[in-house]
């Protein structure tokens, strides 16, 4: 079991426990039982490692509070918004014979015994942490998944996972899946570089057949505007043709 030290403390405003917070401890409560609420400090040093394992908030924990031992749980943990620094902590009593609704963390092993995995399938998790409702002082730091055998297709069920008899899930109404193997992502391949670019050539004889197209109308002004000239030239010619020259007399 993890034992942590702390002391009773009597500050009540903001900048009581701003202070605490300065002096390297963290504000906490502990409620539950029979026993009326008590404020407490922890030092952040020793509780560090404590607040980075998944498994913080369904570990029970014995509480040394100057000189008193408790079992506690940790509910809740609040932190800075921006900076993630712990502001403050719930603990709750474990009280023998009572039971808690508390959500533990799923850990799977023997990955390398595993035939679908060794053939490249897929480990795909579903839930990570499962509801339980168990006895206060028997609470389970996790829950441990074997993949040995498991092959693709494989669907682990909770109704496969081993709990006590006092231990049950709060979902009851289906044997829901925790994990499951599942076959290889196919990734379809890009198509080749040579047919885009082919494309792009088809195109732009397309574009260069239009481009063609349109200037083609122009020549034809321009031929036709040569032909009037010609025929108004050869007009004037013959014009000129019909008139007699005066016979000398």
């Amino acid at each position: 079991m993890n034992n942590l030290k702390a002391n009773k403390r009597e500050s009540k405003s903001t900048g009581q426990n701003n202070k605490l917070r300065a002096d390297g401890l963290i504000p906490a409560i502990l409620y539950g039982g029979k026993v009326t609420n008590e404020k407490i400090s922890i030092e952040k040093k020793q509780i560090k490692n404590f607040l980075e394992s998944d498994s913080f908030l369904s570990t029970v924990i014995e509480l040394d509070i100057d000189g008193k031992k408790e079992k506690v749980i940790p509910r809740e943990v609040f932190y800075h918004v921006t900076s993630d620094e712990p502001l403050h902590i719930d603990f709750m009593r474990v009280v023998s014979g009572s039971k808690i609704i508390i959500e533990i963390p799923v850990e799977f092993k023997n990955h390398e015994k595993s035939p679908g995995l060794k053939r490249g399938g897929v480990l795909n998790i579903v839930r990570r942490k499962i509801e339980l409702k168990c006895p206060a002082d028997k609470i389970p730091e996790k829950i441990i998944i074997d993949l040995e055998g498991t092959d693709i297709g494989t669907s682990i069920k909770i109704s496969s996972v081993k709990l006590e008899n006092d231990v049950s899930p709060t979902i009851t109404d289906r044997d829901f899946v925790i994990a499951t193997v599942a076959a290889p992502t196919i990734v379809k391949e890009p198509e080749k570089p040579a047919e885009e670019g082919a494309e792009a050539e088809g195109a732009e004889g397309e574009a260069a057949a239009t481009e063609a197209g349109a200037d083609a109308p122009q020549a034809k002004e321009g031929e036709q505007v040569k032909k009037d000239e010609k025929s108004k030239d050869a007009g004037t010619e013959k014009k000129g043709s019909d008139k007699k020259t005066p016979e000398k007399k």
